[in-house]
């Protein structure tokens, strides 16, 4: 195990000495100047000396003295560190070569350089020396020097070569055994550097320094024991940096050891390399509290490791997981076993990583990737192992509890041996309720069908045959519903299954649809007599019961039925209490019927029907001879209702009343404004028919042509033409013929554009282009109905011209159809549609006032069921957010949450994470995140985002390496989403600079 070397601070035991014990000859003579600076330079007065020195150089004859004297005073410019002081030195040599002084000058600058700590500058004196010519006193003070100063300056291999010549010196041997063994050391050769420690006398060092290289030799040889010792003996004597590498180096050899109770607390003391530990302090640490059976420590070490991409990381994130799994923590322990899988120092460890990771990612779900794909890429990286059927199981379970049905039927399908028929008939089940539930009932309707072909459990086959009929019956194929219905009906195992309690019900329905009431009565007699049938069904069946009876002429029955339902309080209640009234009038009491009408219009003051109810009350009147009552009504209709297609009824019925009465001019005043408000209309038709016998009758023949004429959407042509044309067509249709009818009703169009019937002809086409998948062609001929007026085909018309709009997402040309549907629509449904999409469309266009407002009156609309019910909590969530108003939105989501499916679940759990980790809920929020992971993973959007707010939620609770583990995954597996990934990567920074503080492993800079 390496470790960095503490700094050496070297000992230097030498003194330095100048001058020679004796001056020769020439320097005992009178030259009294001479002398004195000599004596200054000796008592270090350099200074006063070269003054001297130069004064003798200049004046003197003697060239030995001139050159002793240009000798001592550069000399002296070293020593005072003057400028050009080397230079002075450099010239000495040049101008004197045969001064006895030249080689000492080398070695004496050089040797003052070294005495300094100026190494560099030592050695390119020591360079100048000439070897050959120095006295043996000097050659030992030479080499240790050089070769001290090489090491100094980092050129370990050079100073070698000097230090070994004086390794056996008397005054430098121990010096020169302590580097060379240093050296040794720092080049990772502990055998070499150990022996040359052992030959070490100097008590000093001894003392000083040795153990704790020696304890550290010890340690890299593997000798923990001695290691320890040494370490030990050594700890009193050291200062505080040494005691940390000495309390490292104790700990890592009870560590090595395996002695990891009395490991801890030396690892622990251990302070690091300026203050940061890194990755592999870490892991010694958190292994040993690991070893110990204390996990929740080892964690807290283990977690600390950040980035690592080597064997000792490897190790640490698997052994993590393990802790992590130890303490039920199956999502963290998912992480580290990805990470540890992703390493490949280790293929032991990398391969049960990797199996426990496939394990997890099927038990807790996987947010980074789909668990199918998880599971795949492990047996195709592992084809032949040991765990192969356990995976291949866990392969298609992970389809079924991740709802990836389509994607088990494709595996199963490719692969027929990975699970039996009944599997694949179960899925095939599972993938078409999912598409019934999003409302693709062909799609559903053909994976209910793949289910039965592999029918090898009876009570799945039951359930396919159930919803296969119900497809069926959705997409207004009633034959084929009935006969699977039939069927169902048929089967052993349907009696016990919930949807045979219904039966009745859907057999009902269908012979209703089918027009076959006799059958339909039967059927519904048996819910409204039935205990298993819920209160909303039960209601719904008087209802049904009532319409077969009435339909039959039954009236008396019919009434009954209404009248039971109409007590129930059911959301029909206002149509049974209508429809009980229509029953009195052709039972022939049309004063109960009209007492009725009026009871109704009071105890319904909000009812759709109310238009229907006056035009009834207008009508029963006339028929009882009550005309001016029938007449009031009528008005009342036109005032309250103009807009329904009851109103131009009601004033085609008072022109024909006052015709009839002979009051022709009060019948044309009718006539004419059903004509002006209501233009294009069946009834404006009529009303110009009707006109022209008034006209007829007063011989004003030519009055009515000059009006006529001034109707666009009336021809002044031969009507029976018109008739014959429309007819023609409507047989073709009528037999099936549909190519032949769609050309009939084209050409009307073309002979007849404002004949008497081209709103039905209009909507005909419309009808046929659309079901034959043409939606194009068809929404000219919808809009056409829907801009004509309020007729007999306008509510259809315009809610399919807003289907087709909504279906392009074209919310601007849609919304002003919605409106209108809203504001006219007699079914229920019709409505709630036209307020669910305006309530899009205004949020599409971020009118977030007008999404609020229809997304109240959805949740207020009856009978809606939870896709819609979470559309318009959602559409309140958003809009909440997108204003700031996070309370709205937090219980908005909340109801989301508890009702929605698919992609707007998943935004409610994210939101719900969202809010929680913005409260400081951290662990609550990461569970929200994992369910959102678990169940939701396939909108891959809301898992990168939650795996965001995840890896916050981890740093708050102190666990960096989840932390910064999930951000790089996201970084990595959500590079498509640009938003995610810049969150994620600020969040990384952040964490990793405040982690860089503490870790030296850690490199802030990097992500």
């Amino acid at each position: 195990m390496n470790r960095t070397n503490l700094l050496f601070i070297p000992i230097w035991l030498g003194t330095f000495f100048i001058l020679s014990a004796q001056e020769t000859e020439i320097y005992s003579h009178e030259n009294k100047a001479y002398q004195d600076a000599l004596a200054l330079y000796n008592d270090q007065q350099y200074q006063a000396a070269q003054t001297i020195f130069e004064k003798v150089k200049a004046n003197t004859n003697d060239y030995e003295t001139e050159a002793n004297s240009a000798y001592y005073a550069a000399n002296a410019a070293i020593r005072l560190n003057q400028r050009g002081a080397d230079k002075m030195m450099e010239d000495f040599v040049e101008r004197y070569p045969t001064s006895t002084k030249r080689n000492s000058a080398f070695l004496d600058v050089a040797d003052y350089y070294f005495e300094t700590g100026k190494y560099p500058y030592a050695l390119k004196w020591y360079k100048k020396v000439d070897e050959s010519s120095m006295a043996y006193s000097d050659r030992e003070r030479f080499n240790f020097n050089n070769g001290y100063a090489l090491y100094a300056s980092k050129n370990p291999k050079e100073a070698e070569r000097y230090l070994s010549k004086v390794s056996t010196s008397q005054k430098y041997g121990s010096q020169a055994k302590y580097y060379l063994g240093y050296i040794a050391y720092e080049q990772d050769d502990y055998t070499e550097a150990s022996a040359r420690f052992d030959q070490i006398t100097d008590p000093e060092l001894l003392n000083e320094k040795l153990s704790y290289y020696q304890a550290d030799l010890n340690f890299k040889l593997g000798k923990f024991e001695e290691a320890i010792a040494m370490a030990e003996k050594q700890l009193p004597k050291s200062n505080r940096e040494e005691v940390s590498e000495l309390n490292k180096i104790i700990g890592e050899s009870y560590f090595n050891l395996e002695k990891y109770g009395e490991a801890i607390p030396y690892l622990e003391k251990y302070r690091g390399k300026r203050g940061k530990w890194s990755n592999t302090d870490y892991y010694l640490l958190g292994y040993s509290h690991y070893k110990l059976g204390d996990y929740q420590s080892a964690i807290q070490q283990f977690n600390k490791i950040i980035g690592g991409t080597n064997d000792v990381s490897q190790n640490a994130y698997y052994h993590l997981a393990e802790c992590y799994l130890k303490l039920d923590k199956k999502p963290e322990a998912l992480n580290a076993f990805r990470n540890a899988s992703q390493m490949d120092f280790s293929p032991q460890i990398q391969k049960d990583a990797f199996l426990n990771y496939a394990r997890l990612s099927y038990e807790v779900g996987n947010a980074y990737e789909p668990v199918p794909q998880v599971l795949t890429a492990y047996l195709e990286k592992y084809p032949k192992d040991e765990h192969q059927l356990e995976i291949q199981e866990l392969l298609v379970d992970s389809y079924i509890t991740s709802r990836n049905f389509e994607g088990a039927m494709k595996l199963l399908e490719d692969n027929k041996n990975y699970a039996s028929k009944e599997t694949y008939q179960k899925v095939a089940y599972y993938r078409g309720v999912e598409l019934f539930i999003d409302g693709d009932y062909e799609g559903a309707l053909e994976r209910f069908s793949k289910s039965l072909k592999s029918a090898d459990n009876a009570s799945f086959q039951a359930k396919a045959l159930y919803w296969k009929a119900e497809s069926a019956y959705r997409l207004n194929r009633f034959d084929e519903a009935l006969v699977d219905f039939v069927k169902f009906q048929g089967l052993p195992a349907a009696k016990a299954m919930p949807e045979y309690q219904e039966l009745d019900y859907n057999l009902g329905y269908c012979y209703f649809k089918l027009k076959d009431y006799n059958n339909s009565i039967a059927y519904f007699k048996n819910v409204v007599n039935s205990n298993a049938i819920d209160d909303e069904r039960k209601n719904d069946g008087y209802l049904r019961l009532g319409d077969g009876y009435f339909v039959t002429s039954q009236y008396q029955l019919a009434m009954k039925a209404y009248d039971t339902s109409s007590k129930m309080n059911g959301p029909e209640r206002d149509y049974a209490a209508f429809q009980k009234t229509l029953c009195s009038g052709f039972l022939g009491n049309n004063k109960a019927k009209i007492d009725g009408l009026n009871e109704f219009l009071n105890m319904f003051p909000t009812s759709s029907l109310r238009d229907d109810a006056l035009f009834e009350l207008g009508n029963t009147y006339i028929a009882n001879n009550q005309e001016q009552l029938g007449l009031q009504t009528y008005d009342r209709l036109v005032q309250e209702f103009s807009k329904s297609k009851f109103a131009p009824r009601g004033l085609l019925r008072e022109g024909l009343v006052h015709y009839n009465a002979s009051r022709n001019q009060q019948a044309l005043d009718k006539l004419k404004e059903v004509v002006k408000k209501y233009p294009n209309t069946q009834e404006a038709k009529q009303a110009v028919a009707t006109a022209k016998l008034v006209y007829v009758d007063e011989g004003r023949v030519s009055e009515y042509a000059a009006w006529a004429r001034n109707l666009d959407f009336v021809e002044v042509t031969d009507s029976e033409l018109d008739n014959a044309s429309f007819e023609s067509a409507q047989r073709k249709q009528m037999e099936g013929k549909t190519d032949a009818a769609l050309r009939g009703y084209e050409d009307y169009l073309k002979q007849f554009p404002n004949g008497l019937h081209a709103q039905n002809v209009n909507f005909a086409l419309a009808q046929l282009y659309f079901a034959a998948g043409d939606k194009n062609k068809a929404l000219p001929k919808y809009k056409t109905v829907a801009d004509g007026g309020n007729g007999e085909y306008t509510e259809q018309a315009l809610t399919r011209v807003c289907e087709i709009y909504v279906e392009k997402q074209d919310y601007t040309s849609a919304i002003p159809y919605l409106k209108q549907l809203e504001n006219m629509a007699e079914i229920t449904e019709n409505r709630t549609f036209a307020q669910s999409n305006l309530m899009k469309g205004y949020y599409g266009q971020k009118d977030y006032s007008q999404t609020l407002a229809y997304a109240e009156k959805v949740l207020k609309a009856p009978k809606i069921d939870d896709r819609i019910r979470s559309d318009a909590q959602i559409m309140i969530a958003r809009s909440a957010i997108a204003t700031n108003n996070e309370a709205l939105a937090k219980t908005a989501y909340q109801e989301v949450k508890k009702i929605a499916t698919g992609e707007l679940a998943a935004e409610a759990w994210y939101y719900d994470a969202f809010f929680k980790n913005a409260e400081g809920n951290f662990e609550s929020s990461n569970e929200s995140v994992q369910k959102l992971a678990k169940d939701y993973s396939a909108y891959k959007q809301w898992a990168g985002k939650g795996l965001v707010i995840m890896a916050k939620n981890f740093y708050g609770l102190g666990d960096a390496f989840q932390a910064t583990y999930i951000l790089e995954s996201v970084i990595t597996n959500f590079a498509e989403f640009d938003e995610i990934v810049i969150d994620a990567k600020t969040e990384l920074a952040t964490i990793k600079a405040k982690e860089a503080e503490s870790n030296s492993s850690v490199n802030p800079n990097q992500n």
